[in-house]
């Protein structure tokens, strides 16, 4: 659903437990006894038939006789008496209820229980859930055995077991949180739902989740990039394995598992993954503390030669490198460290080091242009105290104001560490007591940075023109009129040239005696290929004849091809055969690109190594539509194969870009056709002058179906020529990434005047962070529309941004100073409100200075009403509810 009424769970005025009671041991007890004892200042409610005396408490029979409706209710009554409580709490006025009764799974009860909220907007939390702690405002509303203390971590878990031992493990290390939430079943509030909420609490600086399944995908992504944006979102994902492939039909189908879809589900989101509780907790640690922009060149400060050695060692596969260091600060670092130090990085200052050496080395480090982070190891000595060198490195890092440059610091062994944690915590500085853990806590550094990189992607819809379009169109039409879901590789390589896609020329041979015939039409020597509706790969079965000098040749194959079929499989049917000329570059490699679908996050990209041995290399990567050249890149840039098409020896590079224009194609493919549930391209061959499908093939849904990819493409269909009352041609479409460049532009031709408007602030230029969240956003919370001139100058913006419930919206109007007063306002307005409308957004509404008397006289004129500001005499807010079609 949404957010709406969600505030109530993390500052609640009052509670009630449904089934509170004093029996001791009962599930009743042990929450209302945690509410009672957590020292919540609200007023508790218990509701029992049954008298309930307990300090702090009031006790009531029944739901009807409360004496006011709680902001918060935890029902831990019997499964069939749940849906009753639930409409009862709403008609009262509850706003959420956390149900920690189990035995809920008949979806025939869950629809009640859902049925006697909606009237209500009452949001359910679970049901069969551990329940819901919130530090900050006293509550422990949960049967948890050991309550959180204050932090700033939110914990989102699927399995309330692990809520628990993530509180012992918490408690363990000192780590607070702002509030922990067991969802359960999640027959209402979700992952998606709590993101938002979490996102929004300025008390909550990292989300961490734990995910068995995501349900409404789509919610759940665009939550997690709204929320990655400002925060970091760090999650553990249960159930590595999987079956995903075996049904498969292609070879992309086989290579894409559940878990590593939602892997690159994660990464898009800009969602760092990690495998355990500690990973999640040293990921926590780094993310809260450290902006995600880090370039990935390291310095290694250390008074151990090994430990910088295995430090090194590992810095690898956390995506780093080891910084050179400069000429100057070798330099610098000569005089104040032993003739005997390393010289080069890790910067080993001797096991002799006391706190005078690591100052002045961490300095330097940090000094250096080409040093993006420093990691310093301790090795514990008796040359001086681990804290008194944690004291030096502080200080040294207090210098630097503001801090840049990431510092990590790495106290060798338990009882180190320890006795320095709290100097570090208090300076904000990330410790951990071993390396493997340190290097690991860089990484996550760099895998935020990639992340918010690719939550800011926001790829348009690759165009095709109508014509190729509607080729592609019939091919369905006429496969699903035959009763087919398998396509022949003649259609598929026909609407892979629709979209673009080079492919190797094929001509069908129904029978034995036209391959004579088809053989003329391609160019000797030949590939004979066997189709059977049964044996989508052929190979398996025998069925590809290569390097065939004659149409003779060719024939002979077919014959054999047949025999063996008969012979091997004699109720497999032959619908006919495939010649192609033979296709053997000096320097191909073979690759696989394809479409495959996932249960939950639908079309899926893949990218890998090709050829007959593709499922057992498994060297791919996946990405989710729409993509564009640099996510389609960096998918590339993943795998191994990526560094043969570098080139090597006498082997040119290969044309990368061939490539990212085949994983373009198909992701324009599948969101202008969803009902293709797979396609491969193996191989696809590709040298230094190009790529070309060798063979492909495709399976398709046996009905056209709406799209269900869960990440929005730029949707160009509101682009128009528009007209203003004034005679102003204006070109309007959604903004594109690109046009950051174009915007900061705009903004110089904006009076300061109107530019404090549009900010509410005194502002002299727009810079890059704002002119970032105007121009990559998610388009299904946010709309920016640019208006153009005839010659291509942009003259006016009008930026959308919608509340995660979908329901309200905010809209604020810049328009160049030299189109002011000739109705681009207006126009632009009107646009937007049908947008809008479309959207299904009920309300628009624009916070405006008051004294901006043009755009309140204009709003005016729209239908807007003014709402004088609750917070602000400056400010008034206006208001218009959209009219639905």
């Amino acid at each position: 659903m949404t957010v709406r009424n969600l505030q109530a769970l993390l500052h609640p005025r009052s509670v009630a437990v449904i089934g509170g009671s004093q029996r001791q041991g009962s599930m009743g007890e042990m929450v209302l006894s945690n509410i009672a004892d957590g020292g919540f200042e609200g007023t508790i409610f218990a509701v029992n038939p049954k008298l309930v005396e307990m300090k702090g408490v009031v006790w009531v029979a029944s739901v009807t006789e409360l004496p006011v409706a709680p902001d918060l209710a935890v029902i831990v009554t019997p499964a069939a008496t749940v849906a009753t409580i639930v409409g009862e709490l709403g008609a009262l006025g509850t706003k959420v209820a956390v149900i920690v009764s189990a035995g809920l799974h008949d979806p025939v009860t869950r629809q009640a229980i859902l049925d006697a909220a909606k009237p209500h907007m009452l949001r359910i939390v679970g049901p069969n859930c551990l329940g819901a702690l919130l530090p900050h405002a006293k509550l422990d509303a949960s049967f948890a055995p050991r309550a959180a203390v204050p932090g700033g971590l939110a914990f989102v878990s699927q399995s309330g077991a692990l809520v628990t031992a993530m509180l012992d493990w918490a408690a363990a290390k000192n780590i607070g949180f702002s509030g922990v939430v067991s969802v359960g079943d999640m027959v209402d509030v979700d992952l998606g739902d709590l993101i938002d909420l979490f996102a929004a609490d300025p008390k909550t600086d990292a989300i961490l989740l734990y995910i068995e399944g995501v349900t409404n995908p789509a919610k759940f992504m665009s939550a997690a990039r709204a929320a990655s944006r400002i925060k970091p979102v760090i999650a553990i994902k249960a159930g590595r394995t999987d079956a995903a492939g075996k049904a498969a039909t292609s070879h992309t189908g086989a290579l894409t598992g559940a878990y590593d879809v939602h892997a690159a589900a994660f990464r898009r989101a800009g969602i760092i993954l990690v495998d355990s509780l500690t990973e999640l907790f040293d990921a926590a640690q780094m993310l809260s503390r450290h902006r995600p922009w880090c370039g990935e060149r390291l310095a290694i400060v250390t008074n151990g030669g090994g430990a910088g050695v295995l430090a090194a060692d590992a810095l690898p596969a956390s995506g780093g490198t080891l910084a050179a260091l400069t000429p100057e600060t070798i330099a610098a670092l000569d005089p104040v460290l032993p003739a005997s130090w390393s010289r080069a990085n890790p910067i080993d200052v001797v096991g002799d080091a006391r706190p005078e050496r690591f100052a002045s080395a961490t300095r330097a480090a940090l000094a250096d242009p080409g040093v993006d982070a420093v990691l310093v190891v301790h090795c514990p000595t008796a040359a001086a105290t681990g804290t008194d060198i944690a004291q030096a490195v502080i200080a040294t890092v207090a210098e630097r104001v503001p801090a840049t440059k990431p510092v990590i610091a790495c106290w060798l062994g338990t009882h180190n560490a320890d006795a320095a944690r709290a100097a570090f915590d208090a300076a904000g500085i990330a410790l951990f007591d071993n390396l493997d853990d340190a290097v690991r806590g860089f990484g996550y550094l760099l895998q935020a940075s990639k992340g918010r990189d690719a939550v800011m992607r926001a790829p348009a819809h690759v165009t095709v023109a109508e014509g190729d379009r509607a080729r592609v169109r019939a091919i369905l039409t006429g496969a699903r009129g035959e009763g087919r879901t398998i396509l022949t590789g003649c259609e598929v390589r026909s609407i892979l040239g629709a979209y673009g896609i080079p492919v190797v020329e094929a001509v069908l041979a129904r029978t034995i005696e036209a391959i004579p015939s088809a053989c003329a039409r391609v160019s000797a020597p030949y590939v004979l290929k066997l189709i059977s509706p049964q044996f989508p790969h052929k190979s398996d079965i025998g069925g590809v004849a290569l390097n065939l000098a004659s149409e003779q040749e060719a024939v002979a194959a077919a014959h054999v091809m047949v025999r063996r079929l008969s012979q091997d499989h004699p109720r497999a049917s032959i619908t006919g055969f495939e010649i192609e000329p033979m296709i053997a570059p000096a320097h191909g490699r073979e690759l696989l690109v394809g479409i495959a679908e996932d249960s939950v996050f639908g079309p899926v990209i893949a990218f890998g190594a090709g050829g007959k041995a593709v499922e057992l290399i498994r060297d791919r990567a996946l990405g989710l539509p729409p993509l564009d050249d640099v996510l389609a890149e960096d998918m590339i840039a993943s795998t191994r194969i990526a560094r043969l098409l570098d080139g090597y020896r006498d082997v040119p590079p290969a044309n990368r870009m061939a490539i990212v224009a085949a994983l373009n194609a198909l992701s324009a493919l599948v969101l202008d056709f969803p009902e293709i549930v797979e396609l491969d391209i193996n191989p696809l061959v590709v040298d230094e002058a190009g790529a070309i499908g060798v063979d492909a093939r495709a399976r398709i849904s046996g009905a056209p179906r709406a799209s269900r990819a869960v990440i929005r493409p730029v949707p160009m269909e509101w682009a128009r020529d528009l007209t203003t009352r004034d005679g102003v041609g204006m070109r309007v479409r959604p903004v594109k990434p690109g046009d950051e460049a174009a915007l900061a532009e705009f903004f110089r031709h904006v009076t300061p005047e109107d530019l404090r408007f549009r900010f509410l602030t005194g502002l002299h230029e727009v810079g890059h962070d704002r002119l970032v969240a105007m121009t990559q956003i998610d388009y299904r919370r946010t709309m920016n529309f640019l208006a153009f001139a005839g010659d291509g100058l942009l003259i006016a913006t009008a930026m959308l941004a919608c509340d995660p419930d979908g329901v309200r919206a905010e809209l604020a109007i810049s328009v160049r100073a030299d189109f002011k007063g000739r109705g681009v306002s207006w126009t632009l307005l009107q646009h937007v409100l049908a947008y809008a409308r479309a959207e299904g957004i009920e309300t628009v509404e624009s916070v405006e200075s008051s004294d901006n008397h043009a755009a309140l006289k204009l709003e005016r004129e729209a239908g807007f009403e003014a709402v004088p500001s609750q917070t602000f005499s400056t400010e008034v807010t206006v208001r218009r509810k959209v009219e639905t079609n």
